[in-house]
């Protein structure tokens, strides 16, 4: 789930809308709105509010990183990702959120006036990310695959802090725009001449109506079992023999990808929405070798899938977000003979790891639950590294990341082995698959 509570401060700037109105011409987002001076000095308010904001960090690996995105086919049924990879060169940046309509449907997300779009959209519009945009890939080598799922109201963008970490240490990393209507936006195109015009096709998130509540179980299980599938389809598209057509129509060559993906390693990953979704996925397909989820909103699940799929499964858990419920659907896939793995990490928040955390600065981000009391840069690297020395033991890669296997027995002070949140009346013990007993820690 993305951006809890921040519509606190959203509502507060729609107030002042209220009482000062834009000029406008109604609500439809694709009205064009002036803006006046008023419009100018909300502006200056929000971008106070995020004084001192800092920039999504640059991979820490040897390799430079470069991204581009991948539309497989015209409908919204096609494959639709963000590649990061290591690339020929370091060249410009690239814009975080590409198009407007993302931040008017993270207003729907934040249940804000559409407006707030606008605002949104002045304030991190020009925002980047350091990877270079449709650079040339690195060729000469195979690397390790991982395929992204993001979390609900999120969409491919706005995990480039993992994607360009990853890609720095030699990893391609394909962050998949999901099609259930957990996006906030996404597109497609209706046929070949709306893609060659550019007339793009907007799906917004599907908000639960006040009776739906009951049902909101098989809603969110109906979503993660498509989420899967994308996953699925994602490494389908990726690892086809046949030559990638992207209907997107950019300069990057996917045939590099034929011949530079090492098919026997692959990962899935995955935040929050995207965290069940990687245990969804590791059940329904077996290319994926291990997984990784982090801060897992485990609830879509249905109880059956925890306990069937072999794969080994590494859970990064921040200390603010999770509960009680959660984790013990965590423990279910605890069983002997499976590679479990469980650390939290101490005085984080559910945004740490998405870059909405690097947006705001440290007085507004800790207010509004973008940011914990870790430092941001800290919070992540501890994520990323942790993750590297669990995919280097699983997918059996020849680097130096077990350096930091420490990590992933929460070996660390800033790190909790196993969860904070007790589950019985002792201390929780989580199971791992050498038969080992870890208490957590209050």
């Amino acid at each position: 789930m993305l951006l809890p509570k921040l519509h606190v401060l959203f509502c507060f700037c729609s107030c002042l809308m209220l009482a000062h109105p834009f000029d406008c011409q109604g609500l439809n987002p694709d009205v064009h709105v002036k803006p006046p001076a008023r419009v100018n000095k909300t502006r200056a308010l929000m971008a106070a509010l995020a004084f001192g904001q800092t920039k999504i960090p640059k991979g820490n690996g040897p390799y430079p990183v470069g991204c581009t995105d991948l539309m497989s086919k015209y409908t919204n049924k096609s494959t639709f990702l963000r590649l990061y990879y290591p690339s020929q060169d370091d060249r410009a940046d690239t814009v975080w959120i590409p198009n407007k309509e993302y931040f008017f449907g993270l207003s729907k997300f934040l249940g804000t006036h559409w407006l707030m779009g606008n605002i949104l959209s002045f304030l991190f519009g020009s925002m980047t990310t350091p990877a270079s945009w449709d650079s040339p890939l690195r060729t000469g080598e195979k690397y390790p695959l991982i395929v992204f799922s993001h979390g609900l109201g999120a969409f491919r963008t706005i995990y480039s802090a993992i994607g360009n970490d990853l890609a720095s240490y030699g990893f391609i990393v394909a962050t998949v725009e999901h099609r259930d209507r957990s996006a906030s936006a996404t597109y497609y195109f209706d046929d070949q001449s709306a893609a060659e015009a550019g007339n793009k096709t907007w799906l917004y998130l599907r908000t639960l109506q006040p009776g739906e509540k009951e049902s909101e179980k098989t809603i969110r299980n109906t979503q993660v079992r498509q989420r899967a599938k994308e996953c699925s389809q994602a490494l389908d598209v990726i690892l086809s023999g046949r030559p990638v057509k992207n209907v997107l129509d950019l300069k990057f060559d996917m045939q590099q990808l034929k011949d530079s993906i090492d098919r026997n390693r692959i990962a899935v990953m995955g935040h929050s929405f995207g965290g069940a979704t990687v245990i969804q996925a590791l059940h329904d397909d077996r290319r994926f070798r291990c997984g990784i989820a982090l801060d897992a909103w485990m609830m879509p699940l249905e109880e059956e899938v925890l306990s069937k799929f072999s794969q080994p499964l590494f859970f990064i858990n921040s200390e603010r977000f999770q509960y009680h419920d959660n984790i013990v659907k965590m423990e279910k896939c605890f069983l002997p003979g499976k590679e479990r793995k469980m650390i939290t990490i101490r005085d984080s928040v559910h945004q740490n790891f998405a870059d909405f955390t690097f947006a705001t600065g440290k007085i507004a981000g800790y207010i509004f639950t973008l940011k914990g009391k870790i430092d941001s840069n800290v919070a992540i690297n501890l994520s990323n590294n942790a993750s590297l020395a669990f995919l280097q033991k699983h997918l059996e890669l020849k680097r130096d990341f077990n350096k930091w296997d420490d990590l992933i027995e929460g070996k660390d002070s800033r790190l909790i082995p196993g969860s904070n949140i007790n589950t019985t009346d002792h201390h929780s013990i989580l199971q791992n698959s050498t038969g080992r007993e870890k208490q957590n820690l209050d």
